[in-house]
């Protein structure tokens, strides 16, 4: 199947899942998330796997056994190219439309140290800056939890002190509502997008994955 955009009828599935989260609701609309949601994202991360890698498709149920909210299903379909570690490029469909990003999502003791000792460092730390300066001032938006104060161990006037209280760091962009999510031309965008995420997945890779070896 040939990616050629997502149809209306996706973003209208998770407009009305939104107000309706039940079994029933999605039972009686099961098809239009297979052949309008399921099956375009294959599609897309199909066209994308000869370049990026595979693409993890997430269910769409989600886990509730440690949630106060037990709704159900997930109100987005997300898919994931690992690259490393809890670290890939990332593409999401929701009734808000088609986000595009990467980054890491999740760290552990080990890895966090790892990633700020790489922000500390004098030569790893500004060319992670200067990646991160390029994607925002073509419009990206920084994200990923973080502390409210500085990490223990560094001091609240680091220069970086701003991305060593990142404990996942992540970009994205998005295009709402525009015409190109219904088109094939959508696929040249995200392909655009996730080169564009590259040179941060490369950071993480030749920074913070050998300090975790070693």
């Amino acid at each position: 199947m040939d990616f050629t955009g997502f149809p209306v009828a996706a973003l209208d599935f998770y407009d009305d899942l939104e107000v309706d989260n039940t079994k029933s609701y999605w039972e009686r609309h099961r098809s239009t998330y297979e052949q309008d949601v399921k099956a375009p994202m294959l599609a897309l991360c199909a066209a994308l796997a000869p370049e990026f890698g595979e693409a993890k498709i997430f269910r769409p149920y989600r886990d509730v056994r440690f949630s106060k909210d037990k709704t159900p299903y997930k109100t987005h379909q997300g898919a994931y190219v690992p690259t490393g570690p809890a670290t890939g490029y990332y593409v999401q469909l929701s009734a808000r439309g088609v986000m595009v990003g990467g980054g890491f999502y999740d760290a552990d003791s080990r890895r966090l140290a790892a990633f700020r000792e790489a922000v500390a460092d004098d030569k790893a730390g500004p060319r992670l800056r200067r990646v991160l300066t390029a994607l925002t001032t073509k419009g990206w938006e920084v994200g990923g939890e973080t502390l409210k104060t500085a990490p223990r161990g560094y001091d609240t006037d680091h220069p970086r002190i701003e991305l060593l209280r990142h404990k996942s760091l992540t970009v994205s962009t998005g295009y709402g509502f525009e015409p190109v999510i219904h088109e094939a031309g959508l696929l040249d965008r995200v392909r655009a997008d996730w080169l564009a995420v590259r040179p941060l997945l490369a950071w993480v890779s030749a920074e913070v994955d050998p300090r975790v070896e070693g």
